[in-house]
């Protein structure tokens, strides 16, 4: 069972800037650099639990937001991200993407 911590990190940046948040905020709360937390957010480093309990904790929200679909052999990875991005799409472009998607499909 492989993680995506790429997926995970995007995760963590979103939820920090809708909370009009910094790096360096979330670095100062949870006594990392923010280096570390760029690495985190760019799926760079692997996270332990611990630390991303504590992200969870500082943007209150909870952890299962970060983990959920983020296992890449699961049924519904990366399921929710895919339907937030064609949420945002204007008609023109959704139907687009269903035709890629369905071009995807045919030749797997």
């Amino acid at each position: 069972m492989s993680i995506d911590f790429y997926a995970l990190g995007q995760r963590i940046q979103k939820k920090r800037k809708s909370q009009n948040k910094t790096q360096e905020n979330l670095a100062e709360a949870i006594s990392v650099t923010v280096g570390y937390v760029s690495q985190i957010e760019r799926g760079i480093t692997k996270i332990n639990l611990e630390t991303l309990s504590s992200i969870a904790e500082y943007l209150r929200c909870d952890i299962t937001d970060f983990l959920s679909d983020t296992v890449k052999m699961s049924n519904n990875y990366l399921s929710e991200d895919f339907s937030d991005i064609i949420k945002k799409l204007n008609p023109y472009n959704r139907k687009i993407l269903i035709e890629i998607a369905q071009v995807l499909e045919k030749n797997q």
